[in-house]
């Protein structure tokens, strides 16, 4: 099972139904859950439409940030939280957290998806 996120807009092009043009999307395993929530950024990632402050991607910028900066800051904190089966690590979950990032900067009015 894995997460799947999409950046995306929807354009209104005159005809009957807007067209949605998906600008980001990624996915990653649920194992990354555990350090997501010990980087504060578990409801961000996995659950936006349920953070009354998220209403773009613009508005995740902030709180990966933070996670992001904590994640480096203090490595083993979470590199002791690495599932035993070894499918999503630390060394894997920060790069794909920071490729997240760079698409929300990339794209700060598009809408968030997620898929569980």
């Amino acid at each position: 099972m894995s997460l799947d996120i999409y950046l995306y807009l929807s354009i209104d092009t005159g005809g009957n139904e807007p067209k949605t043009v998906i600008l980001f999307e990624n996915n990653c395993t649920h194992n990354y859950r555990t350090m997501a929530k010990e980087a504060g950024i578990y409801e961000y990632v996995w659950r936006p439409d349920k953070c009354d402050d998220v209403k773009t991607a613009g508005d995740l910028i902030k709180p990966l940030r933070a996670g992001i900066k904590l994640m480096e800051d203090e490595p083993q904190r979470f590199i002791v939280l690495n599932p035993a089966n070894g499918c999503g690590n630390y060394e894997t979950f920060l790069p794909w957290l920071r490729k997240y990032l760079a698409a929300c900067v990339k794209h700060p009015k598009a809408f968030v998806d997620t898929c569980r």
